[in-house]
This record gives structure tokens, sequence and C-alpha cells, in this order.
């Protein structure tokens, strides 16, 4: 399958052989969102939550997702993460959670799946931590919006 690397000369899924490639500085971003009912954003921003603090949950979920990435998606290669921050911001214009994530290492390889996969866990944990209020949250919009190091050079997001 020309053009994409995870899959060998047969079709076959297998790990990219990242071994003779540059160690260079690696950084991504993503960005999602959870949106709310405006009882459930209250909810959250008042701290009524019955689980607790839904930011600094869902905060620490996703540095942890990041971390155990390779353990979820497949073909990812296990990376020495140097940096994980998570930023989650309450919008009362949605009304819901906006999440943003970087991840940083010195690599092989990116780590824009880290950097996903650190807003997905933590969008998911601000549903879990509320559901019982509102099961109608929508968890959307979790994209990479900068990508930088490596081969292919630096992407960002119009």
């Amino acid at each position: 399958m020309p053009g994409l690397s995870h899959f060998d000369a047969k079709g076959d899924a297998h790990m990219v052989d990242v071994s003779d490639k540059a160690t260079t500085a690696r950084i991504a971003t993503a960005r999602g969102q959870v949106s709310m009912q405006s009882e459930t954003f209250k909810l959250i921003s008042e701290g009524r939550a019955k689980k607790g603090d839904v930011l600094s949950v869902a905060r620490l979920a996703g540095i942890m997702g990041a971390k155990k990435t390779p353990d979820l998606i497949p073909l990812c290669h296990p990376l020495a993460l140097t940096k994980v921050s998570l930023d989650l911001s309450l919008d009362p214009d949605l009304p819901g959670v906006q999440i943003e994530a970087t991840v940083k290492t010195t690599g092989q390889t990116g780590v824009e799946m880290e950097a996903l996969t650190a807003v997905s866990t933590a969008a998911l944990t601000v549903y879990d931590m509320v559901k019982a209020a509102d099961k109608r949250m929508v968890i959307s919009d979790i994209r990479v919006i900068l990508k930088d190091g490596g081969k292919s050079g630096r992407y960002e997001a119009s």
C-alpha cells in the first residue's frame, strides 16, 4: 500500500522500523471538546460533581493516557515522553470543556498519537465523571493542531 508506512509489501500491518531515523526533538499538540447541557456545565464549574474535581481528574487521566498509548494503539512505538501537559478549560459558549494536550520527546518517531490519546482520555474522563447527570454529552473535534520534528517537519492546522 503506497504511502502507508504501517503496511508491508503484502499489505500486512506491521510496526514501522524507525532504527535508521534521526533522533530529533518532537512535539505534538492536539485539541478536542466535550459539549454538554447547561446544567451539567454548571455542575462542573461550581465544583458540585459527586465524583470530585472533574477537570483535575481528567487532566491526570490525559497524562496517563499519553503514557499508555502504545498499550492501546497496536502499532505505536513505546516512547520516553519528556513532557505531557493538558489544559482543560470551561467554555460557556459550548457549553462544555475545551481540551488541549501537548506532548514532547526526543526520539526517532513523533508523538501525535500520544497527544490525541491524551485528549481522548481526558474527554472520556469528563464524560465518566458527570454521565449520571448528562448522558447526551458529545465528545468531538479531536484533532492534531501542531506537529514538529523529524523528516516531515512542521505541521500547523489552519
